[in-house]
């Protein structure tokens, strides 16, 4: 999971990264396993499982255990102070108010993708509070409009490579109020699955 904060140019101002190792072991016996990493220093905190050797990864930064039965989360672990992480995709938008309302045009780009395919993507707006609805159309996907908490929902679902979804239309303001001032901000959801952004690696097991 990465949560990262960027700026208007598409710029990363902070980002983190969260991650966890799940294990499903159908093993007879009891099989000692040693699991290391090319890059363990990444890593700058995390919770293990009961069944890892605590001073083995405190001093060496590998994962010695005895596996439980079935499926357990092996570790849970973050990563921090990533300014160059490659975020996935960018973000174009433009909002502008004129006669009572306002006009949005919103494009989400795939990129730095390795391939991969863009699936469960998602972008959150929340709205001033003078915004009562919306008049939208989308070239994927769907949106939906909350007037109690003002929150605008886009729904892309899965970005093919090479396509650039995009959302337009006005917003509608109440009657005889001001313009919002400043800019909102946005909240992307997706999720790429085979795909390491942080760059950690597992060396052997």
């Amino acid at each position: 999971e990465v949560d990262a904060i960027l700026d208007r140019t598409g710029t990363t101002i902070s980002s983190d990264i969260y991650g966890h190792i799940d294990c499903c072991v159908k093993l007879s016996g009891m099989p000692d396993l040693l699991m290391t990493f090319i890059n363990p220093q990444l890593m700058d905190d995390v919770a293990l499982h009961a069944c890892v050797r605590l001073r083995r990864w405190e001093t060496e930064r590998l994962l010695s255990f005895v596996p439980p039965d079935g499926s357990f989360r092996l570790m849970n672990y973050h990563i921090g102070n990533l300014a160059a992480v490659a975020i996935p995709l960018c973000v174009r938008h433009s909002l502008s108010f004129q006669n009572g309302e306002g006009k949005l045009d919103l494009t989400i780009t795939a990129k730095q993708t390795m391939g991969r395919t863009l699936e469960n993507v998602s972008l959150e707006i929340y709205c001033p509070l003078t915004v009562i609805s919306c008049s939208l159309s989308t070239t994927q996907g769907r949106y939906t409009f909350d007037p109690v908490i003002h929150l605008l929902v886009w729904e892309v679902g899965k970005m093919d490579l090479g396509r650039s979804p995009n959302l337009r239309g006005s917003i509608i303001l109440q009657a005889g109020t001001s313009y919002p001032e400043g800019s909102s901000s946005i909240r992307v959801h997706f999720t790429i699955n085979q795909l390491a952004i942080s760059g950690l690696k597992v060396s052997r097991l």
